[in-house]
C-alpha cells in the first residue's frame, strides 16, 4: 500500500495529553494516535489471548498477563534465563489449538554445557479469568551448540499458516561461520514440528545439513511473520550496515557472512549481494540501519491502506517502520520517529498496532496506536 493514501491524515490534528493519547514523540503529525497502555520493565514480545488480554514477556524471566486496559499486571511463570547482554526471555506465542490446548510457545536463552543457546519451550495456561499461572513447561529444542558470548540469541517463533509446523530462529551468536555450517543450527531458520523435533522434508537434511534447517546463511533473526498468501518473511540485524527483509525460500543460503550488503565492524569488507552469486538477496535492506526489532504483517481493518504490509520496531533508530509488501516484492514506506527503541510490534484484536518499548529512561511502555481523527 502507498503512503500517499495517508498523506492527508499526516495533517490531522494535534494528540491529546496525559494518561492515555499523547502527543507525537519527535518527527512532527502521524497519522495515529498514541496511547500508554501500561509501563513495563524491558519488555521483549507480546501475544493477545481470545479475552483481548495480553501475554508479555520481560528480559529477567517473567511472563506477565496484562489486562486489556492494562491496568492490571501479574507475573504467571518466571523462567530460567541467562539474561546477560542481549539475552533473555524472548519471544512468546500461542499454539494453533489454544482454545482447546492452552498451550504457549517460549523462547528464552539458557546456560549449559559448552556455553549459551536459545531454548524453544511451552507450557499450559490454566486457572480462572485473572488468575492465570503457566505451568507444564517443558524444553522442546535447544539451539546446537551451545557456545560463549551474550550476543544474537534470535529466538523468533512462527506457526504456518496450516499450524502444522513451527518456524523458530536461531541467531549465528556472533560467530560469523556458523551460519554456513551444515552441522550447526546456528544462523538458521529451522521448521520443527509443534513438539519441537525436526520437520518431514525439510529440504537441505539429504544435503547433509541438520534435520531441523529450512534456510541458512543468517546473521541475528529478530522478525518472522507469514503474509495472507503464506509467504513467510523474516527481517534480520545486518553487521555495520545491511540490516534486511528477507522473503524465506526453502533450502536458499541467504549468504552471511559471505555476502552482505554491509560490512564487519572491524572495517573489514563482506561482498554485497549481487546477481549470480548463488545466495538470495534481500527484499530491502538499509545502511544506515535501523536495528530491526519484531516483525509484524498487518492484517487489520484500522489502517485499510496498509493491509498487508509490514512493520517493524526500529532499536537504534527509535522508529516504527513500514514495509510496502507487493505479492512477493516490498519496498520501504513510512520510517516514523517514535523518540525510544522499538522492540515488538504486534496487531491487536481491534486492529490497532501495539508497540513495546525497549528500556531507555521509560522502562518499556506497551503503546496503542489508533488511527487519529
Amino acid at each position: 500500500m502507498r503512503p500517499a493514501l495517508f498523506a492527508a491524515s499526516l495533517l490531522a490534528a494535534t494528540a491529546c495529553t496525559a494518561q492515555g493519547t499523547q502527543p507525537a514523540a519527535t518527527g512532527g503529525a502521524k497519522p495515529f494516535a498514541e496511547t500508554v497502555v501500561a509501563d513495563l520493565d524491558s519488555p521483549w514480545a507480546m501475544t493477545f489471548l481470545p479475552d483481548r488480554t495480553m501475554l508479555v514477556t520481560e528480559k529477567e524471566g517473567q511472563l506477565l498477563h496484562v489486562s486489556a486496559d492494562g491496568k492490571k499486571v501479574r507475573t504467571i511463570t518466571t523462567l530460567p534465563v541467562d539474561s546477560a547482554g542481549q539475552g533473555g526471555l524472548m519471544d512468546v506465542v500461542l499454539a494453533p489449538d489454544f482454545a482447546t490446548s492452552k498451550r504457549v510457545y517460549l523462547s528464552y536463552s539458557a546456560a549449559g554445557p559448552g556455553g549459551k543457546g536459545v531454548v524453544l519451550a511451552r507450557g499450559t495456561l490454566s486457572g480462572a479469568a485473572g488468575a492465570e499461572t503457566l505451568g507444564g513447561i517443558e524444553t522442546l529444542f535447544r539451539a546446537t551448540p551451545f557456545v560463549e558470548g551474550n550476543g544474537h540469541y534470535s529466538g523468533r517463533i512462527a506457526f504456518s499458516p496450516d499450524g502444522k509446523y513451527l518456524f523458530f530462529t536461531n541467531g549465528e551468536r556472533q560467530k560469523f561461520d556458523p551460519a554456513q555450517d551444515p552441522k550447526a543450527t546456528l544462523g538458521k531458520l529451522l521448521r520443527l514440528t509443534p513438539d519441537g523435533r525436526p520437520a518431514p522434508g525439510n529440504p537441505l537434511a539429504a544435503q547433509g545439513f541438520r534435520p531441523e534447517v529450512w534456510s541458512y546463511g543468517h546473521r541475528n533473526l529478530l522478525g518472522i511473520a507469514f503474509d495472507a498468501q503464506g509467504n513467510l518473511w523474516e527481517q534480520e540485524m545486518g553487521p555495520k550496515g545491511g540490516d534486511e527483509v528477507n522473503l524465506i525460500v526453502a533450502g536458499k543460503n541467504y549468504g552471511y557472512p559471505k555476502a552482505s550488503n554491509g560490512s564487519h565492524y572491524d572495517g573489514r569488507d563482506i561482498p554485497d549481494h549481487k546477481p549470480g552469486d548463488g545466495f538470495e538477496a534481500p527484499k530491502v535492506s538499509w545502511n544506515p540501519v535501523i536495528s530491526p526489532g519484531g516483525l509484524m504483517i498487518y492484517s487489520g481493518g484500522l489502517f485499510p491502506a496498509w493491509k498487508g504490509d509490514a512493520f517493524i520496531g526500529g532499536l537504534s533508530s527509535k522508529a516504527l517502520i513500514r514495509v510496502d509488501i507487493a505479492g512477493t516484492n516490498a519496498t520501504k514506506g513510512d520510517q516514523f520517529d517514535m523518540g525510544a527503541r522499538i522492540r515488538e510490534v504486534e496487531q491487536g484484536p481491534e486492529g490497532a498496532i501495539y508497540l513495546l518499548e525497549d528500556g531507555g529512561d521509560s522502562q518499556g511502555r506497551l503503546i496503542k496506536l489508533t488511527p487519529r481523527g
